[in-house]
């Protein structure tokens, strides 16, 4: 079979699977059949490393307050009532996980829905959506390092998979041929050289340079980011790949009461959201640990050369349009 050509950089809204025509319905199986084959080998690898694998949480009093992340824009936070008591539906299970594995599993995944109504305008930047899924992990007593390493195994191992199980698929989507498992370890950038480089818009324009994954340390985020508060470093780490961005965000994680708490005061988050963990904090049973949340169609849109993340979601959810389904 003939490798397709790779797809250009125009960004082209994904339709719905009823408007699609035959050619578009094949290439949607094929890039159904290399995200099956890609969560099927990481779950099999996080559980392989003994992983307990939890089941996720869609409605909570506590979530990500995704402030005060530059990064983040939210246009609305979903909430509704339940028994009397305001929920809302999840921006990420990083407060779940910080408790949980300070509790009662010390390393465990999940593969978690993600609701985050974007703006209407990053439907155009072809790497948005306003639902989405993480596979979420964490890991007791662990530093960066530790995750970094696990990372890049998987990452490593994971296209050496895909490139002999999905041979054919990814010869059709024009990837087999210019897809390879990167050399260990990843190159690792500071923010600040970063914005020194490129200014503000390095997001942006890092993607354009590189060659391979390439990991982004040091960049000011939530207060459960680990933060060297003499320094103003932050122990935190995202994953960058040519072309597409970011596929994933991690950090070493703030443990201490006071810590937390003056990092809440100091960005203006609402306390009586997080009681739980504070409470936990507060007693001394909120544990060290490291972490990260793997965007998986972010990270299937990568390895497939997807031409937008809403064109590896059965049912698409881009910013700006409401599907019927």
């Amino acid at each position: 079979m003939a490798e397709a050509t790779e797809a250009t950089d125009a960004v082209v809204i994904p339709k719905p699977l009823g408007d699609l025509s035959e050619a578009e319905l094949l290439r949607k199986r094929q890039i159904g059949k290399v995200s099956t084959e890609t969560l099927r080998y990481l779950t099999d690898a996080f559980v392989s490393e003994g992983f307990d694998w939890l089941l996720p949480v869609v409605f909570s009093k506590s979530t990500d307050p995704l402030w005060p992340d530059p990064g983040a824009s939210i246009e609305k936070r979903v909430e509704t009532e339940i028994y009397g008591e305001t929920v809302r539906t999840t921006l990420s299970m990083i407060i779940h996980k910080l408790v949980a594995c300070s509790t009662a599993y010390p390393r465990l995944f999940i593969l978690s829905p993600n609701v985050r109504i974007e703006k209407r305008e990053r439907g155009a930047t072809g790497w948005h959506a306003y639902e989405f899924t993480q596979l979420d992990f964490e890991i007791r007593d662990a530093g960066s390092n530790d995750v970094r390493r696990l990372v890049e195994d998987a990452v490593v191992g994971l296209i050496t998979h895909l490139k002999k199980r999905t041979k054919g698929e990814l010869v059709s989507l024009g990837r087999h041929s210019t897809i390879e498992a990167p050399a260990r370890p990843f190159r690792l950038y500071d923010r600040q050289s970063l914005s020194a480089e490129y200014g503000e818009g390095w997001e942006a324009s890092l993607p354009r340079d590189i060659r391979g994954p390439v990991w982004v340390t040091n960049i000011p985020r939530e207060f459960y980011d680990f933060e060297d508060l003499s320094s103003g470093a932050w122990d935190n780490y995202d994953l960058f790949v040519p072309k597409y961005g970011e596929i994933l965000s991690g950090a070493r994680r703030e443990w201490e009461f006071d810590k937390i708490s003056s990092k809440m005061e100091r960005d203006g988050v609402r306390k009586e959201n997080y009681t739980l963990l504070l409470k936990l904090a507060r007693e001394g049973r909120l544990k060290p640990s490291a972490g990260a949340g793997i965007g998986v169609e972010r990270l299937v849109s990568w390895i497939t050369g997807a031409k937008h993340v809403g064109e590896v979601q059965p049912f698409p959810k881009v910013p700006g349009t409401v599907y019927d389904l």
